[in-house]
């Protein structure tokens, strides 16, 4: 079980990596180029280890969840959203291009495991690749939930009338500590998605 875990471990440190370099590239298409001249815009893991969400956050939530639950992110790439060509859609497209690049991962590594199904490829390499994908699904629609600092509250604010701004206030002051209980208390009603999916791209 032990070095179940520690797989999963090193499989979320380079999937959180690929997310923060999606967000930064595509900050770059869109105008932004704050994180490729702060050294960010690299797949070098070393550039993105954030000591509270790669170490101390997945520590904390495996012994909280009793081993039920693991989740990291690396350091949020920095960009400046008044560099974006379109101000009002583009911190929206920013913040979705790492759930995407998750989900891509996903299927990338879904079409791998269904290949080696049919070429009788050992049964441990299947396994961990499905990991692999069930991992990075996890990762994006962990993200999507519409709290900030997640991704999917970069949509949820765009579409906010103006006069909902107390509830924005309220969001981004609490958002973390509702993150964090929602990870422990209701992230898991999201798992028969999650196998779902899983199910859908690798086959089984």
């Amino acid at each position: 079980m032990i070095l179940l875990r520690l797989f999963m471990y090193l499989i979320l440190v380079p999937s959180a990596v690929f997310h923060e370099y999606m967000h930064g590239w595509t900050a770059h298409m869109l105008g932004d180029d704050t994180a490729k001249r702060a050294g960010r815009l690299t797949m070098n893991p070393l550039k993105h280890i954030d000591l509270m969400g790669t170490i101390i956050l997945p520590l904390a939530l495996f012994i909280a969840s009793g081993g039920g639950f693991l989740f990291a992110y690396a350091k949020p790439v920095p960009y400046n959203p008044y560099n974006l060509r379109n101000q009002k859609w583009g911190p929206v497209l920013v913040g979705l291009a790492g759930p995407l690049g998750n989900l891509l991962l996903a299927v990338l590594f879904g079409i791998v495991v269904r290949i080696a199904n049919m070429m009788g490829e050992p049964s441990l390499f299947v396994l961990l690749g499905t990991m692999i994908v069930e991992i990075n699904i996890v990762l994006a629609i962990f993200n999507l939930v519409p709290i900030p600092p997640l991704d999917g509250s970069k949509l949820l604010l765009a579409l906010l009338p103006r006069q909902a701004h107390n509830i924005e206030m309220f969001l981004e002051r609490w958002g973390l500590l509702i993150v964090f209980v929602f990870a422990i208390t209701g992230f898991k009603y999201l798992f028969p998605i999650i196998n779902y999916l899983t199910t859908l791209l690798t086959g089984w």
